[in-house]
């Protein structure tokens, strides 16, 4: 798919790029910011949260929803750029939580992994369901790392990658937003899958830190394509409409406290654009 263009550079921990409002945002993880990125290279910070992970995505009405985890509690951005708690996280797990991906109803899928990390032992991660009213309660568990997430276009099917087992795992999502009949979507022998994200024609590109790739697969497992990076490929997002570009984020791997800034968001042109959420 050729050679990426560079669209941002000094990154210290870039993570959890979602197309939203005909722009990339992302998170900073070692700046601790939230940043806004234009097509044309122009960014601005729109958050700060001082936060590791702090994965992000959109309720319906356009506000921000951020996972502190330093904090265990989602955070909810409100129009004048303020913060307030939006839900309390710590009720159901102490550990690292991880990503986000909020349904059409504002209810927010959230998962943690489950054990400290790196150094502390593994233990399996869960998935909790957040509503608009801030209620959480767990809908899936025994998760081997659970990482980036997805929701299909009708709703219907969350698909989240299980990075120390290698494959992307889906449920049917029921009435009152349970999760069920749990089932492999797609292996990824030899691959890590971190970031997802979906594409229009029903395929999912997932990223790959240590083989510095991103992959894109059809349900079953069937690789569509690949492209490949300098450095560790942590996330992935696909734009909507015409001329559809791939955004991935990545940087050289030296652990959370990295100390030279190797980040970059970079664009390759993709078969199809972004659908689903987020």
């Amino acid at each position: 798919m050729g050679t990426p263009e560079i669209l941002l550079e000094g990154i210290r921990f870039g993570e959890s790029p979602r197309w939203h409002n005909g722009q990339l945002w992302f998170s900073d993880w070692g700046a601790h910011q939230v940043i806004a990125l234009h097509e044309d290279g122009r960014h601005e910070v729109a958050a700060v949260v001082d936060s590791f992970p702090m994965c992000i995505d959109f309720l319906p009405d356009g506000r921000l929803l951020v996972v502190d985890s330093a904090h265990r509690r989602l955070l909810r951005q409100e129009r004048g750029g303020s913060l307030a708690a939006h839900a309390d996280l710590s009720q159901v797990s102490q550990k690292p939580w991880n990503d986000i991906v909020v349904d059409g109803r504002g209810s927010a899928y959230v998962n943690t992994i489950g054990f400290d990390f790196p150094g502390g032992a593994y233990a399996p991660g869960l998935i909790v369901l957040v509503t608009p009213e801030g209620d959480v309660r767990p809908v899936a568990d025994d998760l081997a790392f659970p990482n980036g997430m997805a929701l299909t276009p009708d709703g219907g099917t969350l698909i989240v990658a299980e990075s120390y087992a290698n494959r992307l795992t889906a449920y049917d999502i029921g009435g009152d937003g349970s999760l069920g009949d749990r089932r492999v979507w797609a292996a990824t022998p030899g691959d890590h899958p971190d970031g997802i994200c979906l594409d229009s024609e029903g395929a999912a590109w997932y990223a790959d830190v240590a083989n510095q790739h991103c992959v894109r697969v059809r349900e079953g497992g069937e690789v569509l394509a690949t492209v490949d990076l300098d450095r560790g490929a942590f996330a992935c997002a696909l734009s909507r409409g015409d001329d559809p570009r791939l955004f991935v984020v990545g940087q050289m791997w030296g652990g959370p406290e990295t100390q030279q800034p190797s980040g970059r968001v970079v664009a390759f042109p993709a078969p199809a654009p972004g659908a689903g959420r987020p």
